[in-house]
């Protein structure tokens, strides 16, 4: 699977054609579509969408399931299991469809060329697994950059004070351990907190593995044992460690997954936020967001070794292999992927994966200082991206590893030990399962 590097951001810019396949009037016309979909407020102007493909086409989308990309995992995979794959349309990422080689069609066939070619062709590639195209990519490529209240950094006092302290002018942190002091200076628990991260699943466990990237190690060797019980893996967990000991992440925080981050940030309560690029637009509506006119956006922190932090990838969705009407599902999935939806999806904040749109958000962002400052930062932070190790064992894995790195946090364990216990379960997984 490929990643989302510095020829793919500037295949972005350059932009080239794009022509979205016409639908005929009333061609589903008595057809049900039954969807599983993510959930989350972010995602709900896109699916107000649904209603219009609904009236173009004849047919009805039924939403069969709503939720979390976790939960959904969990979902497909009891499918898959009991034979229940019967519904048509799933929401899907590049982080989780290495493990469904057999539930999503392939879509080539489905879906018009030109289409296809409007995409960027990284993510076309990293959404092409066995030789299929399992889901065709929303604009929600996901990387993460730093958001920060502006205020703290405009304060003579606090300035002086970080200053007498570490050493150097308080300004937005370029490495993690600046990131790590920052935090803790900032934070008066139990009202205000330096920062936040999401303490489980999958989410703990891309933020260990990128922390490891950008501290000079690996989270897999080269034949998928596991890497990351080695210095920087001992130096990635320690950082989380510090800020739960110090008290400078809310005490639920092992708990965390996206929405909560999300919402808490825009509570005004936290300082420092590392976040995607869909909580962008949310964070600086004066109607949702008490940190609104007051936000600052830059590129995400570099690790010991010099390298920015860059775990990425994209959500998408996917037809399934049973569906009764794939070309109505389809269908489905490429209204939802379009160059229209995609703008629409892009406006408050997400990056889009069709090379067009790229060249319209930019257009549109031009005289507005934030929506600039945004894009500036996540595409600097974009070059230098990079994706999940490309096992379908990633999730089974990181389901291994993030108890450890809770344990290690919470301080039932020490770092040394949660990694040693972390690297013999996934040493265990992927023997039994044969990769080694």
């Amino acid at each position: 699977m490929k990643g989302f590097g510095a020829g793919s951001v500037l295949a972005l810019l350059a932009g080239f054609g794009f022509a979205p396949a016409a639908m005929a009037e009333g061609e589903f016309a008595g057809v049900t579509v039954e969807a599983k979909l993510i959930g989350g407020q972010q995602y709900e102007a896109l699916y107000s969408r649904i209603a219009d493909w609904e009236k173009a086409t004849g047919a009805t989308v039924k939403i069969i399931s709503q939720k979390n990309h976790f939960e959904l995992d969990k979902e497909y995979k009891a499918d898959i299991a009991a034979g229940t794959t019967g519904w048509c349309v799933g929401s899907n990422h590049s982080s989780f469809a290495s493990q469904y080689p057999n539930l999503f069609t392939d879509l080539t066939p489905l879906i018009a060329a030109d289409a296809i070619a409007g995409f960027v062709p990284a993510n076309i590639t990293a959404a092409t697994i066995g030789g299929k195209l399992v889901m065709l990519p929303r604009a929600q490529f996901d990387v993460s950059a730093l958001y920060y209240q502006k205020s703290l950094y405009a304060d003579p006092a606090k300035a002086e004070a970080f200053k007498a302290k570490y050493g150097y002018d308080l300004a937005p942190p370029e490495t993690w351990d600046q990131f790590r002091e920052q935090a803790e200076f900032f934070a008066d628990p139990p009202n205000f907190y330096g920062t936040q991260y999401a303490g489980k699943d999958e989410a703990i466990n891309g933020r260990f593995y990128e922390l490891i990237v950008a501290n000079g190690g690996k989270i897999f060797n080269d034949d998928w044992s596991p890497a990351f019980n080695s210095d920087a893996g001992k130096e990635s967990l320690q950082w989380f460690v510090d800020l739960y000991k110090a008290g400078a992440v809310p005490p639920g925080t092992t708990n965390y997954l996206w929405d909560d981050l999300g919402n808490g940030f825009a509570s005004g309560t936290i300082a420092l936020n590392l976040d995607w690029p869909g909580w962008s637009g949310f964070f600086n509506d004066p109607a949702a967001s008490k940190v609104a006119g007051n936000v600052g956006v830059a590129p995400a922190p570099k690790g010991s070794a010099g390298v920015r932090t860059g775990w990425s990838g994209f959500h998408g969705f996917s037809v399934t292999e049973t569906c009764a009407n794939k070309e109505a599902a389809a269908s489905l999935v490429d209204f939802l992927t379009n160059e229209d939806s995609q703008k629409l999806e892009s406006a408050p904040g997400p990056l889009p994966s069709r090379t067009a749109v790229w060249d319209y958000i930019i257009e549109q962002a031009k005289d507005d200082p934030y929506k600039s400052e945004v894009l500036a930062a996540f595409q600097e932070t974009a070059l230098t991206a990079f994706p999940v190790p490309p096992t379908p064992y990633w999730i089974e894995s990181g389901n291994l590893i993030f108890p450890e790195l809770q344990a290690a946090i919470l301080g039932d364990k020490t770092v040394d030990q949660a990694l040693e216990d972390a690297s013999n379960a996934v040493d265990e997984l992927m023997q039994e399962n044969g990769v080694y």
